[in-house]
């Protein structure tokens, strides 16, 4: 779903503050939590360039 740059955008912030949240408490970057959590991030911020793109 290709969304508003600004939307994509505050959601690429949500995930990544969620990210540092995850990291803290699991304090593992190889926790499975935290590498789902970075795996969400990295497919929203793919989102955000390719609006970029578009927009």
């Amino acid at each position: 779903m290709l969304m508003n740059p600004g939307v994509t955008l505050l959601r690429v912030e949500r995930a990544r503050k969620r990210l540092y949240q995850v990291q803290k408490k699991y304090g593992f970057l190889t926790h499975p939590k935290v590498i789902e959590q970075s795996k969400k991030l990295d497919e929203l911020l793919n989102q955000y360039q390719t609006c970029k793109m578009k927009f």
